[in-house]
């Protein structure tokens, strides 16, 4: 399975491309961040980081595109900048027919680490742990959209997804990482919570 990440952003764009592996191992295909200046007007700055998507896409074909979901912060100017690029990603995503998820940094954070609250240096150190690279992947913007990327496969039961779902209790504790464990056992708890309240409906 192989997917596009993308953290959003208008002076920084991380892109990430990673393929994913039956047997939930992950492989760097690509990553880059794309950049726009602050002295251009913004519709240029967003035809300049459309243009790099599309290049991407172009180039690696991938089969799924992850985007962080856009959530509030202090600063009005970046949430602006993030949502601008996100609705550009996903209009050209349309375009090509590619399904495009939307991941919160917790959820990328607790499938990438185990913890819902890891800091930026955690989540790049496991990203390359991941993906066997010897060093951590710069700037965070990179490192974030190859967790997104990850996170997606994971968490979607694609490739990686399916075959932790399907596979023996015994197996499955001793093939996966703590950090897929833990993940694992998240959505576990959150489905049996989830068919608690129905039932209580």
């Amino acid at each position: 399975m192989r997917v596009l990440g993308i953290d959003p952003g208008l002076t920084r764009c991380g892109v990430g491309v990673v393929d994913v592996e039956p047997d939930r191992t992950a492989r760097l295909v690509d990553v880059v961040v794309l950049r726009s200046p602050a002295d251009l007007d913004t519709p240029r700055r967003l035809a300049r980081i459309a243009d790099g998507l599309e290049a991407i896409l172009e180039e690696h074909r991938p089969q799924a595109v992850a985007l962080e979901r856009v959530f509030a912060r202090s600063d009005v100017s970046t949430i602006m900048g993030t949502a601008q690029i996100s609705g550009v990603a996903m209009l050209i995503a349309a375009r090509r027919a590619l399904p495009v998820a939307l991941h919160t940094p917790s959820e990328v954070k607790a499938a990438i680490t185990g913890y819902g609250r890891a800091d930026k240096k955690q989540v790049g150190a496991m990203v390359a742990r991941i993906l066997g690279l010897e060093a951590v992947p710069k700037p965070a913007d990179a490192a974030d959209a190859l967790a997104l990327a990850i996170c997606h496969a994971w968490r979607t039961g694609g490739a990686a997804g399916a075959a932790i779902q399907d596979a023996p209790a015994q197996a499955e504790a001793s093939s996966l990482t703590p950090a897929q464990r833990a993940w694992l056992a998240a959505e576990r708890s959150a489905a049996v919570s989830g068919a608690a309240r129905r039932l209580k409906e």
